[in-house]
């Protein structure tokens, strides 16, 4: 059975990493960010990280490669993004 009183802070952790992703995804969609921008990439980035730090207690191999990959395209984008703004 389901209680709060069962969920850790890295569950909460991990939460906040879904709530971040899904909400980087739906505001890219509804036309109310860019898929270029530094918030958007953060907002992944952030929230791939968040998720990783859960899974460092409650393991899941598929997910935690999701979750690693996502980070690293995360950080590229950044690097990317960065790199375009200093030459421009």
């Amino acid at each position: 059975m389901f209680s709060m009183a069962s969920v850790h802070w890295y569950d909460w952790a991990g939460l906040v990493g879904v709530v971040l992703t899904l909400l980087a995804y739906f505001l890219l969609q509804a036309g109310r960010a860019r898929g270029d921008a530094l918030p958007y990439q953060l907002m992944n980035a952030f929230g791939a990280f968040a998720v990783l730090l859960s899974l460092l207690y409650a393991f899941n191999l598929s997910a935690f490669v999701l979750e690693f990959l996502w980070l690293g395209i995360s950080i590229y984008g950044i690097a990317r993004g960065r790199r375009i703004r200093r030459e421009a």
